[in-house]
C-alpha cells in the first residue's frame, strides 16, 4: 500500500516559533506561550488565515487536514464546514469529545456534513484525557467511564448510519428510536489512546488507529497490541501516526531550523509545561514526555526523530527532522511498521505545508510510496 498525507489546521493559532501552540495539555492549565510573549508574534486563527493553510495543503496533494478540540481551540465543526466552501477538495478530520453532545446530534451533524461537502469529513473521536478540561464542558466522569462512554457513543454512531432506527441502553447513554434522515454516508472514524480501555474502543469501533510518534519499536508494540485486540472482534483497522515535520533541502538546514526553535523557548516556560505534562493523566501524554525527561539536550531520539516540541507542547511532541529525503526514509520506515496514514504539521503551518508538498511528496513518489 501507498501512504496518504494529511495536514493540520491551528485553530488557536501560528507561529514560527511558539512550540506550545495546538497544545492539548499545558492549555488546560494556562501555561501555553513564553511568559511574557507578544501576541505579534503570532498569527491568529482566522478564516482568513486557517483559509490559506486549507487551500495550500489542498493544492500540495494533502488528502484531509486535522482540526484539533480543546477549550483553547476554535470549535471544530464550525470551522471545518465555513473552510469546506473555501477549500473544496480536501477532507477535514474533525476532531471533537463525545461526552459532549449525544451520538444522535453527532450523527445528524455529520451526515448533514457529508451531504453539504460531498463526503469529505472524517471523525477523530477524542475521549478527553484530563479531568480540568472535561469539567469545563460540565463532564464529571473519571477516565475509565469515559472509556466506556465513548464505546456506547460509537456502538449508537455506526448503528445510526445504518439507516435503520437504533434503541439502545447503555451504562451511560440512551436513546430510543433514534433515525437518520436523507441520503447516509459514515465517515470513517478515526481513535487513538494507549491505556487498556483506549485500545478495547479502537479495537471495537474505529476505522483507523491514530499513535504518536514514538520510536518505532514502540510504536510496533501498540499496533501489536491493537491488532489483537480487534482480531477478537474480526475487525482489521488501519494505522496511522500523528507527527510534526521539520523539513528542508539540506539536514543541515533543518536542523538549524530546529536550533533556533530550542534557542527560543523561555526556562521559564519548559519549566511549566513540564509540571502540567508530569500531571497529566493521559497514558500517551506520559509516553510523549518520557522520550525527552524535560532535557534539553541529547534530543534526537531516533534518527530524524526530535522531542523537542514536547518540551512545551502536550499532546503529539515529536517532529521528523532532516532533508526531504530524510524525512520520506523515516516515513518510509513508519509505514513498513503498518503505518498508512501520517498527519503532519509544522510550524508555521502554512509555510511547512510547502516544504512537505513541494519536497517530501516527491521523494515519497520516487520511493514508490505515493
Amino acid at each position: 500500500m501507498t501512504v496518504r498525507l494529511h495536514w493540520f489546521l491551528p485553530t488557536n493559532g501560528d507561529s514560527r516559533t511558539d512550540l506550545s501552540l495546538g497544545d492539548a495539555v499545558s492549555a488546560v492549565s494556562g501555561t501555553v506561550g513564553p511568559p511574557g510573549a507578544s501576541q505579534v508574534t503570532r498569527r491568529a486563527p482566522t478564516l482568513e488565515y486557517l483559509g490559506q493553510i486549507a487551500c495550500a495543503a489542498e493544492q500540495l496533494g494533502f488528502e484531509a487536514a486535522l482540526t484539533p478540540t480543546s477549550s483553547a481551540c476554535e470549535d471544530a465543526w464550525v470551522t471545518t464546514a465555513a473552510l469546506s466552501q473555501v477549500a473544496r477538495k480536501l477532507k477535514y478530520l474533525v476532531a471533537f469529545r463525545p461526552g459532549v453532545l449525544s451520538p444522535t446530534l453527532a450523527a445528524q451533524m455529520a451526515a448533514t456534513y457529508q451531504r453539504i461537502t460531498g463526503g469529505r469529513l472524517l471523525l477523530n473521536v477524542v475521549t478527553g484525557g484530563e479531568d480540568i478540561e472535561q469539567r469545563r464542558f460540565g463532564d464529571a466522569l473519571d477516565k475509565d467511564a469515559r472509556y466506556a462512554r465513548t464505546g456506547e457513543f460509537l456502538h449508537v454512531l455506526r448503528e445510526l448510519f445504518s439507516g435503520e432506527p437504533v434503541t439502545f441502553r447503555g451504562e451511560h447513554l440512551w436513546v430510543e428510536g433514534a433515525v437518520l434522515s436523507g441520503e447516509l454516508h459514515r465517515p470513517d472514524i478515526y481513535f487513538g489512546g494507549s491505556s487498556p480501555a483506549a485500545i478495547e474502543v479502537a479495537a471495537r469501533y474505529s476505522d483507523v488507529y491514530l499513535t504518536w510518534g514514538e520510536l518505532p519499536e514502540q510504536v510496533t508494540e501498540k499496533l501489536d497490541r491493537v491488532r489483537l485486540a480487534a482480531s477478537r472482534f474480526d475487525r482489521e483497522p488501519r494505522f496511522g501516526i500523528r507527527l510534526h515535520v521539520i523539513a528542508r533541502p539540506t539536514a543541515d538546514e533543518a536542523w538549524q531550523v530546529a536550533d533556533r526553535m530550542l534557542a527560543a523557548l523561555e526556562p521559564q516556560q519548559v519549566l511549566a509545561a513540564q509540571a502540567a505534562q508530569s500531571s497529566a493523566q493521559s497514558e500517551g501524554q506520559r509516553r510523549m514526555t518520557a522520550l525527552h525527561g524535560g532535557r534539553l539536550e541529547n534530543l534526537e531520539i531516533y534518527p530524524n526523530l526530535w522531542a523537542g516540541i514536547g518540551l512545551v507542547r502536550g499532546g503529539a511532541g515529536t517532529a521528523l527532522v532532516g532533508s526531504y529525503a530524510d524525512v520520506a526514509d523515516r516515513i518510509g520506515e513508519y509505514h513498513a511498521l503498518g503505518l498508512d496514514e501520517f498527519v503532519l504539521s509544522g510550524y508555521p503551518h502554512l509555510e511547512e505545508a510547502y516544504h512537505v508538498g513541494e519536497g517530501v511528496r516527491p521523494a515519497l513518489a520516487a520511493r514508490g510510496l505515493l
